[in-house]
């Protein structure tokens, strides 16, 4: 195994990304880098009015996002990076083009930000994909984290950015090149004390097999 690992959390909204990366960084020790929602200064107005914020709300997580990897790169021991860079530019971008929220010039100005700054970035040794079948359920766990800037979300959004995620990982794979590892939580409750030795036991493995 390398001695420095960089790992990045990927999956929908609600899944538990953040549990995850928490308990990835608790027992393996590695350094937490979490995702910059709660100090996001465009995300209220994003949920109040998508169209006007959509292009300036995916320009403020690019550069969060980038700064990351830059710290990563500087920091000695393994990290974990709540949420990665990609999912930005081949879910969200363009999902909020599909729905009308960003027109093409918007679209085609943001990757061409992403592509410029992507160039020299450190890449993940490992994406690890949560998935959640039921958007039902990624619903339900919305609601009962019960952050205020998230209450508009609907079954329909989360649906459509499932369906981005469904091919997420042939993304990370075959355009840049990263390998994946996927894990199904739509039962497994990590929070639990079996669920949680389900998940590091996975992740383990996971962990043992990159060079």
């Amino acid at each position: 195994m390398k001695e420095k690992l960089f790992l990045a959390m990927a999956g929908n909204i609600g899944c538990g990304k953040t549990t995850a990366a928490k308990l990835i960084s608790q027992n393996f020790g590695f350094e937490l880098f979490d995702e910059p929602v709660i100090d996001n200064r465009f995300l209220k107005d994003y949920y109040k009015d998508m169209k006007r914020w959509s292009f300036t709300l995916q320009l403020e997580f690019l550069m969060r996002r980038v700064e990351h990897h830059e710290l990563i790169k500087t920091v000695p021991k393994s990290c974990i990076q709540d949420r990665t860079l990609y999912e930005d530019p081949e879910i969200f971008a363009k999902y909020l083009h599909g729905l009308g929220f960003m027109d093409n010039r918007e679209l085609d100005l943001y990757f061409e930000y992403f592509n410029r700054l992507n160039r020299e970035l450190l890449q993940p040794d490992l994406i690890v994909i949560l998935e959640v079948d039921r958007v039902e359920t990624l619903l339900k766990r919305i609601h009962t984290r019960a952050r205020e800037e998230e209450g508009g979300i609907d079954t329909a959004f989360l649906a459509g950015l499932n369906a981005y995620y469904s091919t997420f990982a042939q993304v990370c794979e075959r355009k840049y090149n990263i390998p994946v590892h996927k894990v199904n939580v739509e039962k497994l409750d990590i929070r639990s004390p079996e669920g949680k030795k389900t998940f590091l036991d996975d992740i383990s493995q996971s962990l043992e097999q990159i060079k």
